[in-house]
């Protein structure tokens, strides 16, 4: 299996990680029963880590699939380079530093973790746009 198809499977992994810790915060806040039940009632607004777990899953939503097609491309396209695996690394890594340092409220390093991120996926999709 291709290095970048292992990326992508470690990527869905993080995603589960993602969705299971602004669960467990939001289940914190408002408890088991509201995690068992449909969740119709009114709710007050998240605490603040909670918020923040939820954002950073948004946040990783939004990015994923961009990681999926430049990681997918580059293998079904015949493109996949040493910088395509290293891009691929180096988006990954990002993403595992940026989920506690956005929980944790960190501001400035967490930025820069996920512009790294858009560093890596760039090198991925290089290749897959012509370069």
């Amino acid at each position: 299996m291709s290095t970048e198809l292992t990326i992508a499977a470690w990527g869905a992994v993080l995603l589960l990680v993602h969705i299971f810790a602004a669960a467990h915060f939001k289940t914190r806040q408002y408890g088991s029963k509201w995690n068992m039940g449909a969740r119709d009632e009114s709710l007050p607004p998240l605490e603040p880590v909670a918020g923040r777990m939820v954002r950073a899953q948004a946040n990783y939503q939004e990015t994923f699939p961009i990681a999926i097609v430049a990681l997918l491309g580059v293998v079904l396209a015949g493109r996949s380079t040493d910088m395509t695996i290293l891009g691929g690394w180096i988006w990954l890594g990002a993403r595992v530093v940026y989920l506690p340092l956005y929980g944790f409220g960190v501001p400035l390093i967490r930025s820069f973790a996920f512009m790294l991120s858009l560093v890596g996926l760039v090198l991925v999709l290089w290749p897959l746009l012509g370069g």
